[in-house]
């Protein structure tokens, strides 16, 4: 009697054909040069990523430097309170820390 479960008959199916196309060397070479392909692809887009993120935290840290230089001055001169200039100090040494840490990871890689 046949089974009307589709997702055993598909199982079996498919475990089937894998041992059928194990057999065969042609298959198995462009499995192999597949994962290797896919496999150097990932690792590239992955450290594009790191240095796409890294720019874009030096850029917000020498943003972040220019508003604590800003406030900095506006403090000097008496018409802001400290908390300003030390808020954007530590944003900006923050956001260039995440920076220079995330192109020294896609060295690494």
């Amino acid at each position: 009697m046949p089974s009307h479960n589709f997702g055993t008959q598909g199982r079996a199916f498919l475990r089937v054909a894998g041992r059928k196309t194990g057999e065969n060397r042609w298959v198995r070479a462009f499995y192999r040069a597949g994962s290797v392909t896919l496999g150097s692809v990932g690792r590239v887009l992955h450290v594009l990523w790191l240095e796409v993120a890294g720019l874009l935290f030096v850029v917000l840290a020498v943003v972040g430097g220019g508003a604590a230089i800003r406030e900095y001055h506006r403090y000097a001169h008496g018409t802001t309170g400290l908390g300003k200039v030390l808020l954007a100090s530590a944003f900006a040494l923050a956001f260039l820390y995440f920076g220079v840490s995330s192109f020294a990871r896609s060295r690494r890689r």
